[in-house]
């Protein structure tokens, strides 16, 4: 038994671990190009990571002042307005959804920076990233007043990336081929508005707004290809080709 088995095993040996290095040295090559496909999503991340990691570090008191000095609220952005919209979009308010930010990072920023250039894409969520915010505290301010919620909400903590990524999700509309694009229109209208539809909070109100900009910026996809579906099936047959036979063209191969 053991001497049959030698030889009918010896007819490709190593070629499991060699076909496995070439997957790697096509991974590792794919994630470079995504990554400097898509600087401004990576370097917007990592800081995010960075804040992440200080808020998870510090103490109860010390990560709420951290929070509340740098939310875009009222108070906030009476004091230092400008200051309060920047740094407002570079933290999150529970360090263990990092993982989930970055996935939908992945998803839709980087998506949008690859398809409209970075210049463009920086435009359209730091634009709604401010109006959302702007509008939202107004609506709050005008509720102060109206004595329809409390002076406290002038403090409230407001952090945190979601506008800027419901604006790429806006935007990303127009990268859908029809009749697809319909269908992910309607899903993002039901997730972003059935919130405010059923009395959502300022959050929602801006969540809404930073879509409606998202979707106003369509000028911005003029000459942008939508995707190809039906050409995945065959990318992923000549990605499956190029693993077995170790294919791998100089512009693919990994850097030193």
């Amino acid at each position: 038994m053991r001497g049959r088995e030698g030889p009918r095993g010896s007819g490709t040996p190593g070629r499991g671990p060699a076909v496995a290095a070439r997957a790697a040295s096509l991974a590792r090559s794919g994630i470079r190009s995504w990554i400097r496909s898509s600087p401004g999503t990576h370097i917007w991340l990592l800081v995010i990571g960075i804040t992440s990691l200080v808020i998870a570090a510090a103490g109860q008191d010390l990560a709420t002042a951290l929070l509340h000095r740098t939310s875009s609220n009222i108070h906030q952005l009476t004091k230092h307005p400008l200051q309060s919209l920047l740094i407002s979009g570079f933290w999150i308010e529970n360090p263990s959804s990092f993982l989930i930010y970055a996935a939908l990072f992945e998803a839709l920023h980087a998506n949008v920076e690859r398809w409209i250039g970075t210049a463009r894409w920086l435009f359209t969520v730091g634009f709604a990233h401010i109006a959302a915010t702007l509008i939202s505290q107004e609506i709050v301010l005008m509720s102060i007043e109206d004595h329809e919620l409390p002076r406290s909400m002038k403090r409230v903590v407001d952090i945190g990336v979601s506008y800027g990524l419901a604006a790429a999700a806006g935007i990303l509309t127009y990268r859908m081929p029809r009749p697809w694009r319909w269908l992910y229109l309607a899903g993002v209208v039901l997730f972003f508005g059935l919130p405010l539809a059923t009395g959502g909070t300022f959050t929602d109100v801006g969540h809404a707004i930073a879509v409606a900009i998202g979707l106003g910026f369509r000028q911005f996809t003029h000459g942008r290809p939508a995707w190809d579906f039906a050409r995945v099936p065959e990318a992923l047959r000549q990605a499956a080709a190029a693993v077995t036979s170790g294919t791998v063209s100089r512009r693919d191969a990994p850097g030193p």
